[in-house]
């Protein structure tokens, strides 16, 4: 299978404001995001990128916008990689949520949270999770073994993902970090994902390129099984 690139999107004008966004329409980057998405090109430089897959929120589309315009790349909009739904509680104050009962439920026990007229985190991530072996798999069958492609997400979302990809509870969740602009990359196999970044706010990405076959030699596919006593690196 190929190797996927989660990447959050920029500051937006919602972070650090206190509240809970979530879905609401016309969130876009704020001047720091705007940087954070015009240094995306030149943090990628060298990888080559088959695919990009976004949500349809604002802010995702923004932060791909110079990536795809560099790369010639359409962008392919993906409703399950969408902001979590939180129901009422968007557009609420993150001060006045603290105080709510089902606040130490996300925090303690994610998996048995559902907001009220939303959507709960298990459901959340059964379908993030979803999208993104779905279109591991369509596009590792259409650019072969050795792609490598870029998914735009949320934060939620993404914790999500990468505590299936580690073979974590959701309950666990909360205990991965994923900032604005950062990058985590899961390379897939037929047996089970390797995880080779977690939030990484470095330039160079090249690492993550899975290497090319040698001449002469039929393209081979990414093993599944891990190195005892660990990588040797590239």
């Amino acid at each position: 299978m190929s190797t996927v690139i989660l990447l959050r999107h920029g500051k937006s004008t919602a972070n650090g404001s206190g509240v809970l966004a979530g879905r609401t329409p016309k969130v876009g980057l704020d001047d720091t995001g705007r940087g954070q998405a015009a240094a995306l090109p030149g943090r990628l430089a060298g990888v080559p990128v088959a695919e990009l897959v976004v949500s349809p929120m604002l802010r995702c589309k923004q932060t791909v916008g110079p990536l795809a315009g560099e790369l010639g790349l359409d962008r392919t909009v993906e409703p399950r990689l969408s902001e979590v739904d939180y129901g009422e509680w968007t557009g609420r104050e993150l001060k006045t949520l603290v105080k709510e009962p089902l606040w130490r439920v996300v925090q303690a026990h994610p998996s048995a949270a559902v907001f009220p007229g939303g959507e709960g985190l298990a459901a959340m991530q059964a379908r993030a999770v979803a999208a993104i072996r779905a279109h591991d798999a369509r596009i590792t069958a259409e650019h072969g073994d050795h792609a490598v492609w870029v998914a735009c997400s949320h934060g939620d979302v993404i914790k999500a993902i990468l505590a299936d990809a580690l073979g974590q509870h959701l309950d666990s969740f909360q205990r991965i970090v994923v900032d604005p602009a950062s990058v985590s990359v899961v390379r897939y196999t037929e047996t089970r994902p390797f995880v080779l970044r977690v939030n990484d706010h470095g330039g160079d990405l090249s690492g993550v390129v899975p290497p090319p076959p040698k001449k002469g030699r039929r393209a081979k596919k990414a093993g599944g099984d891990a190195v005892v006593g660990g990588s040797t690196g590239r």
